[in-house]
C-alpha cells in the first residue's frame, strides 16, 4: 500500500531511503516516534557547525559516498538533525523559532503567559498579538517551496487571526466577569481555538479553491480534489485544537490550587514561571502525539470525491476504491 511504502525507510539494495520516515507511518506509534524526533527541543542547541556536518553527511549518503565506518544510526541521527533545521524543499536553513523543534519551548512560554496575564485588556491584546506573530513566523518559515504564499496572503491571514483571537478573548473576558475566577482562565484556550479555525483554512485557501493531488496506492496521481483538501484542513485544525487542550485545560486547575499555597502567596512573581513550566510539561507530549493523530498521507474513499473525479477513477484499468492525499501539518 502507498501508506506502507511511506513507512519503509530502506531501499531494495539495503541502503536507507532518506526520502521516507524511519518509522512505520501507518501506525499511531510509528507516527508518534517520528514526531517526537521532529519536535525534540534539544535540536535547537545544535551549533551551526553540527548542522552543516549533518547536512554534509546526508548529501554524501545520498551520493553513496559516505565515509567508511558510518553506520545506519549515524545516518539517521544526521538526517533527523538535518530535517530539524533545513527546509525540506528548498534546502535553506530555517529561522530558528520557525522550526518544528521550537514549537514546544515557544508555545509553552506564550501559552503560559497568555494564561497568567489574561485579566487586563493590554495584556490580552499583547499576548494574543505575540502568539499570532509567532504563528505567522512558523507559517512563513514552513511555506511551500513550489507554490509559496504571497505576502498579501500571509499578511491577511495574520491580521484575521490576530483580530479574531484578540476580539474573542476580550469579548469572553467581559462575559465571564461575574462567573467564578477559574472560568476566566479558559478564555485564552477559546481564543486560540477560534484563531486556529480561521487562520489555517485561510492560509491554505489555494487548496480549497484548486484542490490537492490525490494518489493511488502505487503513488500515481489521479487528479486534484477539493474534498480531500477540506478533509485534510479539518484534520489539521482538529489536531491543533486538541494539541492545546492538555496544556490549556489542566494547568489552570493546578495553578488555581497552587496559588493558595504559601510559596506563591509570598512570591506572586513566580506564578508566570510556574504556569509556563506546567504548560511545557504537557506540551512536550501533546505536540508530537497530536501531530500523529492522522497519517501524513491520509486516505479518502473514492465515493467521497467530486463526481467528475469519481468518473475518471472509474475509467481506470485497475479498480480503485481509496485514494491518498497529503494532509499537511
Amino acid at each position: 500500500m502507498f501508506s506502507q511504502v511511506l513507512a519503509q525507510g530502506s531501499l531494495p539494495n539495503g541502503r536507507i531511503d532518506l526520502d521516507k520516515p524511519r518509522y512505520d507511518q501507518s501506525t499511531f506509534s510509528g507516527r508518534a516516534k517520528h514526531f517526537f524526533i521532529i519536535t525534540n527541543p534539544l535540536n535547537l542547541f545544535a551549533s551551526s557547525g553540527k548542522l552543516e556536518e549533518a547536512k554534509k553527511l546526508v548529501q554524501l549518503y545520498r551520493q553513496n559516498k559516505e565515509p567508511p565506518g558510518v553506520g545506519e544510526d549515524d545516518v539517521w541521527r544526521a538526517k533527523h538533525l538535518y530535517d530539524s533545521a533545513f527546509h525540506p524543499e528548498t534546502g535553506e536553513k530555517m529561522f530558528i523559532i520557525g522550526r518544528m523543534s521550537a514549537q514546544v519551548p515557544m508555545n509553552m512560554s506564550i501559552t503560559g503567559c497568555m494564561m497568567t496575564f489574561y485579566k487586563s485588556t493590554p495584556a490580552v491584546v499583547f499576548w494574543q498579538w505575540f502568539n499570532q506573530s509567532f504563528n505567522a513566523v512558523v507559517n512563513y518559515t514552513n511555506r511551500s517551496g513550489d507554490s509559496p504564499l504571497s505576502t498579501k496572503e500571509l499578511v491577511t491571514s495574520y491580521v484575521l487571526a490576530t483580530a479574531s483571537a484578540t476580539g474573542s478573548a476580550l469579548a469572553l473576558n467581559r462575559m465571564v466577569v461575574k462567573l467564578p475566577p477559574i472560568i476566566g482562565r479558559y478564555v485564552p484556550f477559546a481564543a486560540v481555538a477560534v484563531a486556529n479555525c480561521i487562520n489555517i483554512p485561510f492560509m491554505r485557501n489555494r487548496e480549497l479553491k484548486n484542490g490537492i493531488p490525490v494518489l493511488t496506492e502505487d503513488g500515481e496521481v489521479v487528479g486534484t480534489s477539493k474534498q480531500a483538501a477540506k478533509r485534510g484542513i479539518a484534520q489539521v485544525v482538529f489536531s491543533r485544537i486538541v494539541m492545546a487542550v492538555p496544556g490549556m485545560s489542566i494547568p489552570p486547575l493546578m495553578l488555581y490550587r497552587l496559588e493558595k499555597r504559601p510559596f506563591l502567596t509570598k512570591y506572586p512573581m513566580m506564578i508566570a514561571p510556574v504556569q509556563v513550566g506546567l504548560v511545557g510539561m504537557f506540551l512536550i507530549f501533546a505536540t508530537p502525539l497530536c501531530c500523529a493523530l492522522f497519517p501524513q498521507m491520509s486516505s479518502i474513499s473514492v465515493s467521497k470525491l467530486e463526481p467528475e473525479l469519481q468518473k475518471k477513477i472509474a475509467s481506470m484499468k485497475e479498480p480503485v476504491s481509496v485514494v491518498y492525499y497529503n494532509k499537511g501539518l
